[in-house]
């Protein structure tokens, strides 16, 4: 049976969603220390400020930003994983 590689899709963002519902718990009722530090440090790639484009008629403003932590990369490499084992 062949996979289809939007469902690979729906399985990291589904698995990069959760990993990082559970960063954010995480950085809410972990103590202060080392392991909230690890789990919960986010890497934010993306376009700061966004871009705008005015062309006095019409203005578009282009950007975007991903937050990701560690749990956000686990939770993707489980979504892959779990693809792989269906």
């Amino acid at each position: 049976m062949r996979k289809s590689p939007w469902l690979l899709l729906l399985f990291i963002l589904l698995g990069g969603l959760l990993g990082g519902i559970l960063g954010e718990i995480l950085r809410v009722m972990a103590p202060k220390g080392t392991i909230q530090n690890i789990f919960t440090t986010a890497l934010t790639p993306g376009i700061n400020p966004p871009v705008t484009l005015d062309l006095v008629l019409l203005k578009l403003t282009f950007g975007i930003a991903l937050k990701m932590n560690l749990l956000s990369f686990l939770g993707m490499f489980l979504g892959i994983y779990l693809y792989k084992q269906a």
